[in-house]
C-alpha cells in the first residue's frame, strides 16, 4: 500500500531495493493509480498470492491472501481516468511494443511478452535476445551492407558504473547511435556517449598512425569521419544517475565521460590489434569520409 500510494517510497530512494533504478521521479506507481478509475495489484510472494483494489489512488479493499503460489511476480491491472485523459485512453501497440523490444534488447536474456487483447486488435509478441545490445545493433543493421561481419561487443565495469558497447559499421553515409543509462534513452546524448565518442576518435586515428594508414604529415580523422556508417550502442548502468533537463535525456555525472572513455577505449584497441582485418576496414571506413570531405571543400572551379 505504501508504495502505491505514497510518492518516493520505492526502493530507488533508500538504496536497499536494488543497485540500479531506471525512475527518473520516483513517483511511478502512485502516480498511475491515483490517475486510475480502478487498480487492482496481485503479488506472488513467500508462497502466498495477496491483493489489494484501489479507486483513484485511495485503497477499497484490506491487503487480503487470496491463495498459496509457487511463484513470484507482481501483476497489475488499471484503468485510465477519462476525466484527466480526456483526449483519449487507447494505448498505441506499436509505440508500447517498440519500448519493450527496446527493454529486451537492454537486459540480455529477458523474456518480455506484450500482447493486445482488445476485440478486433489482438496480437501478442515474445521478445528475447541472448545478444543483447550486441544483437540491437544487428537489429539496426538488418537492411544495410555491413563492412565487419560480427558486431564488436565491450563491457567493462569500475567504481560501480557498467558501461556496455556495441558497434558495428555499414557501408551507409550517416551514424546512428543511440545511448541509455539505466535503460533509460539519453535521445540528448550526455558524458558517456561523448565519453565514447571521444575514445572512439583517439583509438581509431592511433592505431591508423602505428599502422601507417595516416601518413606522418597527414592530419587526423575527424570525430565525423570515424562514426560515418557506424552504429552503436551505449548501455551504462550508473547508481546515482544525474539527468540534465526537465525531460531527463541527457545524462550529466562527469564521472562517466572518464569511465566510459577509459573502459571503451581500452577494450576497442585490444579488439583492432587482434583483428587487424576489421580494423583496417574500419580505417578505411574513415579515410574515405575524410577524403570526401576535404574534397567537398575545395573550391569548384
Amino acid at each position: 500500500e505504501v508504495i502505491m500510494t505514497v510518492l518516493h517510497a520505492g526502493g530507488k530512494f533508500d538504496g536497499s531495493g536494488y543497485k540500479v533504478s531506471g525512475g527518473l521521479h520516483g513517483v511511478g506507481a502512485s502516480v498511475v493509480n491515483a490517475l486510475s478509475t480502478e487498480l487492482d495489484v496481485t503479488v506472488h510472494r513467500d508462497g502466498k498470492i495477496h491483493r489489494q483494489t484501489y479507486k483513484r489512488g485511495v485503497p477499497v479493499t484490506d491487503l487480503e491472501i487470496i491463495g498459496e503460489t509457487d511463484h513470484t511476480g507482481t501483476t497489475t491491472h488499471f484503468v485510465p481516468d477519462p476525466e484527466i485523459f480526456s483526449e483519449t485512453t487507447e494505448y498505441d501497440y506499436d509505440l508500447l511494443a517498440n519500448r519493450v523490444r527496446e527493454l529486451a534488447f537492454l537486459t540480455k536474456g529477458v523474456n518480455i511478452t506484450i500482447e493486445d487483447k482488445r476485440e478486433g486488435q489482438e496480437r501478442k509478441n515474445e521478445y528475447h535476445y541472448e545478444g543483447g545490445i550486441k544483437s540491437y545493433v544487428e537489429y539496426l543493421n538488418r537492411s544495410k551492407e555491413v563492412v565487419h561481419e560480427e558486431p564488436i561487443y565491450i563491457e567493462g565495469e569500475k567504481d560501480g558504473i557498467t558501461v556496455e558497447v556495441a558497434l558495428q559499421y555499414n557501408d551507409s553515409y550517416t551514424s546512428n547511435i543511440y545511448s541509455f543509462t539505466n535503460n533509460i534513452n539519453t535521445y540528448e546524448g550526455g558524458t558517456h556517449e561523448a565519453g565514447f565518442k571521444t575514445g572512439l576518435t583517439r583509438v581509431i586515428n592511433d592505431y591508423a598512425r602505428k599502422k601507417g594508414l595516416i601518413k606522418e604529415n597527414d592530419p587526423n580523422l575527424s570525430g565525423d569521419d570515424v562514426r560515418e556508417g557506424l552504429t552503436a550502442i551505449i548501455s551504462i548502468k550508473h547508481p546515482d544517475p544525474q539527468f540534465e533537463g526537465q525531460t531527463k535525456t541527457k545524462l550529466g555525472n562527469s564521472e562517466a565521460r572518464t569511465i566510459t572513455d577509459t573502459l571503451f577505449s581500452t577494450a576497442m584497441e585490444t579488439f583492432m590489434l587482434e583483428n587487424p582485418d576489421a580494423a583496417k576496414k574500419i580505417v578505411d571506413k574513415g579515410l574515405m569520409a575524410a577524403r570526401a570531405r576535404m574534397a567537398a571543400k575545395k573550391p569548384v572551379n
